[in-house]
């Protein structure tokens, strides 16, 4: 089986090329330029986008929205992880975060499906905590400040551990099952 994956971040595009690959599905790249709708919610953007990419395709497409939401800011960043990323890089967040003791954190993915049926959604989430410092040179994003529950290294540190316990790897998962019962 194959399908588009719309995205422009390479990063997303290689863990769910391996990902889905493992289980059959060939994902094809859909270089995907769109100014994403302001939103709290991961799947309002996620559903927002893929019909979007749809249009633009029209082929059977899936994308994803994933948002870091701190504890301690009360969920911040959010859907605006990549704005955050972007101003401020792991570095700021680390500066911001001196200090704190509540490090908790969670990563929440959303992946959107559409094709001739209409759009389906899965979720993926993973629970941890900010590190203290940046480590690890695996990995994209966060990868190098979070550190997953029960775990001591970043994801940054340890790619295999964020290819069978992060938020995408779980997202995908739920995705190509719903995949598989669609067609």
């Amino acid at each position: 089986m194959e399908i588009f994956f719309a995205t422009t971040n390479l990063g997303k595009l290689g863990e769910a090329t391996k990902i889905l690959k493992e289980i059959g599905i060939k994902v094809k790249h859909f270089p995907f330029v769109y100014n994403e709708i302001r939103s709290d919610s991961i799947e309002e953007v996620a559903r927002d986008a893929v019909k979007f990419a749809y249009k633009r395709l029209k082929e059977p497409v899936f994308v994803e929205d994933t948002g870091l939401f701190i504890e301690k800011w009360n969920g911040f960043p959010g859907t605006y992880s990549a704005v955050m990323l972007k101003k401020l890089g792991n570095e700021g967040i680390i500066k911001l975060m001196e200090g704190e003791p509540n490090r908790a954190a969670l990563f929440d993915t959303c992946i959107a499906y559409h094709d001739t049926n209409g759009t389906t959604v899965a979720h993926g989430k993973c629970y941890g905590r900010i590190s203290e410092s940046i480590r690890g040179k695996s990995g994209f994003g966060f990868d190098s400040i979070f550190i997953p529950d029960g775990g001591e290294q970043t994801f940054a540190e340890s790619i295999e551990l964020k290819n069978k316990l992060s938020h995408r790897y779980k997202s995908l998962l739920e995705f190509s099952k719903s995949l598989k019962l669609r067609r």
